[in-house]
């Protein structure tokens, strides 16, 4: 392309193919997660705050005569409102800064575009309490570096100004395993980091006029009409996935694999499917592809080595089974508690999932609950639609997820006319402790500090299963091991979920301890819930333990002690 400036119709373009990129590669994005946990993927959480964004800027494109104005506050709100977890909301904030910088230019430039993305790398840092390096911000901010260097090089060339950025951020991407130990030790480059780069290579192929399909449904596809049946679901599963086969193996090299091998292999590999990784270290190849034909990647690597750890998931199958029992499920119907209710000084929303859990927060005074957790990610969206729904003057907030605060606090940074005050709760128990300790009469501020400090005290565990092999935390997993999670990391594995339960409790008690609170989930029998708290009961005899059923999916047990 010769053109060195961006108009308004291309950029629109430029981010619309972002967004249809990083769609296709959500979920070989999720397979990069560290932890084995059955949880809110980072390539969904992106791919959902892009897509929110995209619908609007899908819309403008469609009515033609775009312009830079619009275009960014479409862009920029749509990603707000959408953000979904830690990885989307600071997606949201790069998108943020980077429409403040080009919103006013008609035509931009490489000096602007390197200025533009220098703000979005400074939006997202500030919006992040503690940023840490090795993730989405590390390489947004090597791609912004980069950026600077060459415009100030002279550079004016668009086309390899655009090249050279991909380039180096993706060499940045390479290094967070080196910046982050927990993804030097599974193996893996950064999740969200990895989400970027795809948005960005999707973006500047539609810079160089490749075609792209560029439709956006109207409306979230996340889940299909129910009308249409289990057949529709079906229907969904094998159009939206291309190569129907999850390959993975390990060469265990015996002969020479170079650069130039390497690039050979990733050609063939392109050549019969794609989400490709290809790590080479020393004697050993880890390989990852979706195909409709392992045998020709299989056959292919064993010119190179014997294999080993070979892995091949039908992902057609699997996707079609979730969406099935989605099929199954009754809409929910309006509660008079989702109305407003009377105008009040004080209001509360909690994240929570889990009939029992939510009677539990209402019993202790929350007006309102979000259904939602480490399975789905509430969105930015979903707080303020919270918000308006509570009618009071102060809004207390509890999260009761760490992938849910940063939504919690944009929502706050969004709503003028009520006092949004969020408690940055990371488990349902520390919610529970954070609301009994609030003090009618006291102000906004000496609460949130009470608050703040007694659930710091709370040890929670949460029992659930591996989806996934790895080696994390000292820990061996296998796929459908039963793992307790803790506070900092995994506490037990096994493949009992009562000894697995045990042996957590265990790794999180301390003398100061005092009392015990278990909550059993859905699939949990109230009988061996009962066993269990007679188990714990018979290792800490000076606790108190307190046995409730709390109903939620995915968590066999949540267990807090302090």
């Amino acid at each position: 392309m010769d053109s060195n400036t961006i108009d308004a119709g291309l950029m629109a373009r430029m981010f619309l193919a972002g967004a249809k990129n990083l769609e296709s590669k959500k979920e070989w994005i999720n397979e990069l997660n560290v932890f084995p946990v059955p949880d809110g993927d980072t390539g969904t959480n992106m791919t959902m705050t892009i897509m929110a964004a995209a619908r609007e800027v899908s819309a403008l494109y469609d009515m033609g005569d775009i312009d830079m104005t619009s275009l960014c506050k479409a862009i920029s709100s749509g990603s707000l409102r959408g953000a979904r977890g830690n990885s989307g909301v600071i997606l949201s904030q790069l998108f943020r800064g980077f429409t403040k910088g080009v919103k006013e230019c008609q035509d931009i430039t490489v000096p602007v575009l390197a200025a533009a993305f220098e703000k979005a790398v400074e939006t997202a840092y500030k919006a992040v309490m503690k940023p840490k390096e090795g993730t989405i911000l590390t390489v947004a901010k090597g791609g912004a570096a980069k950026a600077r260097e060459l415009a100030d090089a002279g550079v004016t060339d668009m086309s390899d100004f655009l090249g050279q950025v991909i380039a180096h951020a993706d060499e940045v991407l390479l290094q967070t395993p080196e910046l982050l130990p927990v993804l030097k030790q599974a193996g893996v480059v950064d999740s969200g980091g990895q989400g970027l780069m795809q948005v960005l290579k999707g973006a500047y192929d539609a810079y160089l006029g490749k075609e792209i399909d560029l439709t956006v449904e109207k409306t979230a596809a996340a889940v299909p009409d129910q009308a249409a049946g289990a057949a529709g679901y079906e229907a969904q599963a094998n159009a939206e996935i291309k190569f129907g086969y999850c390959t993975e193996f390990i060469i265990m090299l015996n002969k020479v694999f170079n650069i130039k091998t390497e690039m050979d292999f990733k050609a063939y590999l392109e050549s019969i499917g794609d989400s490709i990784v290809v790590v080479a270290d020393e004697d050993v190849v880890k390989v990852h592809v979706h195909t409709n034909d392992p045998g020709l990647a299989i056959q292919k690597a064993l010119k190179y080595g014997a294999l080993s750890n070979m892995k091949i998931d039908n992902m057609r199958l699997e996707h079609q089974e979730k969406l099935f029992r989605m099929s199954k499920q009754e809409e929910k119907p309006v509660e008079e508690d989702d109305l407003p209710g009377p105008k009040k000084d004080v209001g509360f929303i909690a994240v929570s999932v889990g009939d029992g859990i939510a009677e539990i927060f209402k019993g202790l005074g929350v007006d309102y609950i979000i259904e939602g957790g480490q399975t789905m990610n509430p969105s930015t969206e979903d707080m303020l639609n919270a918000i308006d729904k509570v009618n009071a003057d102060t809004i207390f907030i509890l999260p009761n997820n760490k992938n849910i605060i940063l939504a919690a606090n944009q929502a706050q940074s969004l709503v003028k006319d009520k006092k949004i005050v969020v408690i940055p709760t990371k488990t349902v128990p520390q919610g529970i402790t954070a609301v009994i300790n609030y003090v009618p009469g006291l102000s906004a501020e000496e609460n949130a500090e009470t608050m703040v400090s007694e659930m710091k005290a709370v040890a929670t565990g949460q029992v659930t299963y591996a989806v996934r092999d790895t080696n994390i935390d000292g820990q061996e997993i296998r796929q459908g091991d039963f793992m307790g999670l803790g506070d900092h990391g995994i506490l037990s594995v096994g493949t009992a979920i009562s000894s697995v339960a045990l042996n957590m409790v265990g790794a999180m008690m301390t003398e100061e301890k005092e009392l015990i609170s278990i909550y059993y989930g859905e699939e949990i029998a109230e009988e061996d819930a009962g066993k269990l708290r007679e188990q714990i009961g018979e290792r800490y005899p000076d606790c108190d333990i307190e046995l409730q059923y709390g109903g939620q999916p995915i968590y066999y047990y949540i267990i807090s002690a302090e």
